[in-house]
């Protein structure tokens, strides 16, 4: 049996470390797990012509929104989010899954955030928009979108607006960071602009970038004593679903967490 992980780059994807350790644990020692460089153009006629060892997929970017145009089945999680980070082989053919969820939910209850109340979600492409689910399920009574360019910010919008959570949509230059709990889906690349926000001491960050870690925005909201959760947690956690969805096995959480520490004491 084969699976991979699919995207551009995905070179630097820690999913091989943690599905290969989950097939070891769990003696599937038939089962392959591999890193495949391909773009969202490439996804349909990849998928179109595998063979029926092929069992699943992980997908990065920017191959998301692709995978749920691409599959033949579609759960109603990615169809909102218009994002599957998952694809699993059945009878009916390729269906689309989104762990990205669990994996943001499951990252913010172990920093202690048990109930939301109201949040703020910075950025707004498909990690944004599972935030935006991740949050509402975990109580938000009023979440700001905050952007760079407002007008992008229309499927995070539509999410939300969908799951009743009254939105606010505001620039991210002048932004102000009422809210104590605060999601940052930006890249590396962009976190200039997100560290010259207002950060306090009362906030609590889920920034989901894990390479490298801890990033400037995470050094510097641990300084004025806020708390930190990262990518890594979310890594984790929507991977082990992963290994379910693909397998039919509970995923082996000991092992996987100890092929992922391993794997970064490494590097």
């Amino acid at each position: 049996m084969r699976a991979a992980v699919l995207g551009r780059p995905v070179g630097h994807s820690l999913s091989p470390v943690l599905h290969r350790a989950a097939y070891a644990a769990l003696g599937l020692g038939d089962w392959t797990y591999d890193a495949l460089d391909i773009g969202a153009e490439d996804l349909p006629v990849l998928l179109a012509g595998l063979g029926d060892e092929w069992r699943g997929f992980s997908v990065t970017m920017p191959c998301k929104q692709a995978a749920v145009d691409a599959a033949d089945v579609v759960e109603p999680l990615p169809r909102l989010l218009h994002a599957a980070n998952t694809l699993v082989r059945t009878a009916d053919g390729w269906r689309a899954e989104n762990t990205d969820v669990a994996g943001i939910g499951m990252a913010l209850q172990l920093a202690g955030v048990e109930r939301v109340g109201s949040a703020a979600i910075i950025g707004a492409g498909g990690t944004a928009a599972a935030a935006a689910v991740a949050v509402a399920s975990l109580g938000a009574d009023q979440v700001d979108v905050v952007v760079r360019d407002p007008s992008r910010a229309g499927d995070v919008v539509h999410v939300l607006q969908t799951l009743g959570v009254p939105v606010t949509v505001t620039p991210l230059e002048g932004a102000v960071l009422d809210a104590p709990l605060i999601v940052s889906t930006v890249p590396v690349g962009a976190q200039d602009a997100v560290l010259a926000l207002p950060w306090r001491a009362g906030h609590t960050l889920l920034d989901v970038l894990y390479d490298p870690w801890p990033t400037a925005l995470a050094d510097r909201v641990t300084a004025l004593g806020g708390t930190v959760a990262g990518g890594l947690d979310v890594l984790f956690w929507q991977a082990t679903q992963q290994v379910e969805l693909m397998t039919g096995r509970p995923a082996p959480i000991e092992a996987m967490r100890t092929a992922l520490d391993a794997a970064l004491a490494s590097r």
